[in-house]
């Protein structure tokens, strides 16, 4: 669990509640979509194969200058290789 939580936690992620539910540990958590590409594969390597996750959208949020910087810098460099 600890694994987990603070792989979310280092991807943005917000953990919203820790619950049982079966006797299967569930965690609650919103995160940026862009963070969680390939989660899936990261997840199962963190858990031994075990982890699952879900994912529905909530909402938009502002994106941290610091992210967005790195968007606009990569989105200029494929504009000059085009060119």
């Amino acid at each position: 669990m600890g694994d987990v939580t603070g792989d979310l936690s280092h991807k943005r992620g917000h953990i919203l509640g820790l619950e049982n539910k079966d006797g299967t540990q569930v965690i609650v958590a919103e995160a940026p979509q862009a963070e969680l590409f390939r989660y899936s594969a990261e997840l199962r390597s963190m858990t031994g194969g075990r982890g699952s996750f879900d994912m529905d959208f909530s909402r938009y949020e502002i994106v941290p200058s610091n992210v967005a910087q790195k968007i606009i810098a990569e989105a200029e460099k494929v504009k000059e290789e085009e060119e």
